[in-house]
């Protein structure tokens, strides 16, 4: 299928957020660059222009590709990139449009337009990657001696290493018009009920994302309340996410059976281009550490807090001692981009660019998306940032991180459309460096040890959040997925599942009760992206260890890094490693990971 819309790399925020009031002026960004309005000429034109040139591109080259030279297979493969970026242009816009405010019934509508026309044009050429799967390895290596060709093979392995889970053609095709009304759809319920949800705080009703900020609040009382009033509305939602979450597992299943991909997350895994054993290896690093890293961390938290147990409103609780002053939306665009600066000018000047141009949207209003995104959209436009700005020093780690994809976004454009994205394993490892060189300037910055302390215990949370959350999220999935084989799976079942999960994760330090056990249907990444979850992890103690080469002192680290993120998605991890050498196959790669964190817990059990 054409590639119709980029990645968005949603941020799997614990604390979500929608729109309060606020005096400050947050900014709002700016969609005209992608297009004028909705309805515009120009979108319309776009969408003739694309379906002109599929139309073109099966009547020159469908059924012929595996008899062309090497050089024709490169001049069809650019046509099939330009429309490609097309569909993705407008794919993106739609999708922006969407996420600006996904209650109102104008904005689903043209969504849903959108992407059944982008279907309808991509189906079209459908048969493009199919043929290119189908061209013998021998004839392929002789075509790729072709200078012009050889260009492309990042692309050609990437659509290749789907080739022994292909299906005939007419099956694809069914798979691809159907989608509109699978797996989309449900997404899109799911999301539009997400976006309608309210909970009854005090006799007042607030937005999800309200209700789940106040999980964060210094007050132990309103913390609880939120979580009851949370618990009433997932409980009076839990049958239809239960029905939602029941048939795209079952969906998959299907589509995975036809297939033949040997586990749930094979096709992720392919996606990403990594080894099923690469995650195995990740997934086992992580779980073997649960005791060292999160155990021990909570365990502290509940002394710090004086609490015998901690309950599941207590885990985003900020200590005794934080009070995690307000901070002006102005204040943390000078923290972000003095951190970026002080790493390298070139980075800085970068950040500057996004903060003085209308590409941020991080003012709070109804119906907005929750949680935090970056949008590449396509290379000749730029990336478009999401998030909801309350200022907490959490919503500035969310705006570095967020900069972070979109230096990442921007410096791989070059690759062009087809090879700029890189796969999940590897998105998040600028986002991430980001918010490390942020963390790193503040700590350098702090007053005193008892701030240091608060700013220490705040980034250990976030990265257990990254890294061992993500990995039971990972790990209630594939639960879910394996469950859900035998028979439909009934919403205390799933609820089950993810207070085993969440018990092994999280430690003894915490009581879960019952009505913890529909805390899963908040998670948008269970619904749009089966186990993208286990991105985070990888991507968090990628980071961890490029961070401890580069305090290290490793020479041209600066420059190295930078080729890296330009890399695109025109290498695999192996090869943006190996510059560093690190090897993600080898378990002491991930162990210098996960020792960063281990190391922050170390200084805070001191205190």
């Amino acid at each position: 299928m054409l590639s119709s819309n980029s990645n968005a790399f949603i941020r799997a925020t614990d604390h979500t957020v929608k729109a309060t009031e606020t005096s400050e002026k947050l900014p709002s960004w700016d969609l005209s660059d992608l297009y004028p309005s909705p309805d515009s000429e120009l979108l319309q034109d776009d969408l003739k222009k694309a379906q002109n040139l599929v139309e073109r591109l099966s009547k020159q080259w469908q059924g012929h590709l595996a008899s062309v030279s090497g050089d024709e297979l490169a001049t069809a493969i650019e046509s099939y990139q330009t429309i490609s970026e097309i569909l993705g242009r407008i794919g993106s816009y739609a999708q922006l449009i969407f996420a600006t405010d996904s209650s109102s019934s104008k904005n689903a509508q043209f969504y849903q337009q959108i992407t059944e026309q982008i279907t309808a044009i991509s189906t079209q050429g459908l048969f493009f990657t199919l043929e290119i799967n189908r061209i013998d390895e021998d004839k392929l290596r002789e075509k790729l001696k072709s200078e012009r060709l050889s260009h492309w093979k990042p692309f050609l392995d990437s659509v290749r290493i789907f080739k022994p889970y292909q299906l005939a053609d007419d099956i694809e095709r069914f798979l691809s018009e159907k989608s509109v009304t699978g797996p989309a759809a449900w997404s899109r319920l799911y999301d539009e009920t997400l976006a309608g949800m309210t909970v009854s705080l005090q006799e007042n009703k607030v937005p999800l994302g309200d209700a789940l900020n106040k999980l964060s609040s210094s007050d132990r009382k309103i913390r609880q309340e939120a979580a009851n009033g949370l618990s009433k509305s997932f409980s009076e939602n839990l049958r239809l996410f239960s029905l939602i979450t029941n048939t795209l597992a079952k969906d998959k299943q299907i589509v995975d059976g036809w297939r033949h991909f040997p586990r749930p997350d094979s096709e992720r895994n392919c996606d990403n281009m990594v080894e099923d054993k690469v995650v195995d290896a990740l997934v086992h690093a992580v779980t073997n550490d649960y005791k060292r890293l999160s155990h021990r961390y909570y365990l502290l938290k509940a002394r710090w807090l004086n609490l015998e147990k901690l309950q599941y409103w207590d885990r985003n609780a900020p200590l005794p001692s934080d009070d995690d002053q307000h901070i002006s939306w102005n204040k943390a665009k000078q923290i972000v981009h003095t951190a970026y600066q002080e790493f390298d000018p070139r980075l800085g000047t970068m950040i500057e660019t996004f903060l003085n141009n209308p590409w941020i949207d991080a003012t709070l209003r109804p119906g907005k998306n929750t949680g935090a995104f970056a949008h590449p959209t396509v290379p000749a436009v730029h990336p478009y940032i999401l998030l909801n700005y309350h200022g907490k020093s959490r919503d500035v780690m969310t705006l570095a991180h967020e900069l972070g994809h979109g230096i990442h976004q921007i410096l791989a454009a070059k690759q062009g459309y087809l090879q700029a994205n890189t796969p999940l394993t590897l998105a998040e490892t600028a986002s991430v460096f980001g918010e490390m060189l942020t963390f790193q300037s503040l700590l350098k910055n702090a007053k005193n040890p008892q701030q240091r302390r608060i700013m220490l215990s705040r980034k250990v949370e976030d990265m257990l959040n990254t890294v061992v959350r993500q990995i039971a999220f990972y790990q209630f999935e594939r639960k879910v997925h394996e469950a859900r084989k035998n028979g439909e799976l009934l919403p205390e079942e799933i609820g089950i599942f993810w207070r085993e999960t969440q018990k092994e994760s999280l430690g003894p330090a915490f009581e879960f009760t019952r009505d913890y056990d529909m805390y899963w249907t908040y998670i948008p990444h269970f619904i749009h992206t089966p186990f993208y979850v286990y991105a985070y992890a990888f991507g968090d103690c990628l980071v961890n260890a490029l961070y401890q080469i580069y305090r290290q002192g490793h020479t041209g680290f600066e420059d190295k890094y930078i080729n890296m993120l330009k890399a695109g998605g025109t290498k695999l991890h192996k090869d943006l490693l190996e510059p560093f050498g690190l090897d993600a196959s080898d378990p002491a790669f991930w162990r210098k990971g996960l020792d960063i964190i281990s190391e922050f817990i170390d200084e805070l059990e001191q205190d």
